[in-house]
């Protein structure tokens, strides 16, 4: 026996401007039919929970797939799968669509190529999931909106419960983003970690979905604004705060990549705060008390 549930949607054009929309969202449980063969005009992420079963894909290929465990089905391949016959499992489906998809399989947030991933947990992901399913009440006015939202959130939590992902954070990054204001080549930043720069750029293409040269840019980028921002310190010494002896160098690249000068950036966004900007992550739930002002 099997027991499902399931909606689907059809967003308009306008919805897919969004960059993501969700097209269905499904929770099964129980020695379900098996699915396929078949060929989708669009992305399915089917997360296993509990149980196990197989996967079987263009190449004819038998994986098995043991719970917690994501199934990627992308748009132009053959798939066939299903529950073990004697125990089923229990699944949760999310059908989606939009041209920011091929920005996350850019990313590495969708594997085409690694149809069957490895949870470490499951449970975030669901209770994204059970978001799609509670937005999908009959008459949501926010229904297209709320679930297209969601789905970005769904991808990003599959990410993040990667059985390869350390939840601590990736040490290459932590290392990289640590030693990004030092003058170092990415050969360099890879011969301290052992590595060759081939495998650098494969780590971090894999962890960040960028190459180590991209990365470190948005660190120091990200690290330049803080300084502009926060402090008054001329240009030329926030340049070499970041690692660039060269001013004009570094205003150069940060116009080229933000958008605007750094002089420009300081006057929109220059917030100068006495004692300087906390380092510590608010607690959205535990705000810092506010002491009352004395009469």
């Amino acid at each position: 026996m099997y027991h499902t549930w399931m909606r689907y949607f059809t967003p308009g054009p306008v919805h897919h401007r969004l960059g993501l929309v969700c097209l269905g969202v499904g929770l099964q449980h129980g020695t379900l039919p098996t699915v396929g063969p078949r060929t989708l005009d669009h992305h399915v992420a089917v997360v296993v929970s509990a149980g196990g079963g197989w996967y079987r894909g263009a190449d004819g290929r038998r994986t098995a797939v043991t719970a917690p465990a994501l199934i990627w089905l992308t748009p132009g391949t053959p798939h066939h799968y299903g529950a073990d016959p004697g125990t089923g499992w229990d699944e949760a489906f999310v059908d989606f669509s939009g041209p920011a998809a091929a920005t996350y399989t850019e990313l590495g947030y969708i594997e085409p190529d690694r149809p069957v991933v490895p949870l470490s947990d499951a449970a975030p992901v669901r209770a994204a999931i059970t978001r799609i399913a509670r937005a999908a009440r009959p008459g949501n006015p926010l229904l297209e909106v709320e679930t297209g939202a969601a789905v970005h959130e769904l991808l990003v939590a599959l990410r993040r419960a990667r059985a390869d992902t350390n939840a601590d954070g990736d040490p290459v990054l932590t290392a990289l983003a640590r030693d990004a204001f030092q003058p170092l080549s990415v050969a360099e930043h890879a011969a301290r970690h052992g590595m060759t720069p081939a495998e650098l750029r494969t780590a971090v293409r894999r962890a960040a979905g960028c190459s180590p040269k991209d990365y470190l840019l948005t660190v120091r980028l990200g690290r330049a604004k803080e300084l502009l921002a926060a402090t008054e310190l001329p240009v030329s010494a926030v340049a070499r705060r970041v690692g660039y002896d060269d001013p004009a160098y570094f205003s150069r690249l940060f116009t080229r990549r933000v958008g605007t000068a750094p002089i420009r950036f300081r006057e929109q966004q220059g917030r100068s705060v006495p004692g300087g900007w906390s380092n510590r992550v608010p607690d959205p739930e535990h705000p810092p008390t506010i002491p009352p002002r004395s009469v």
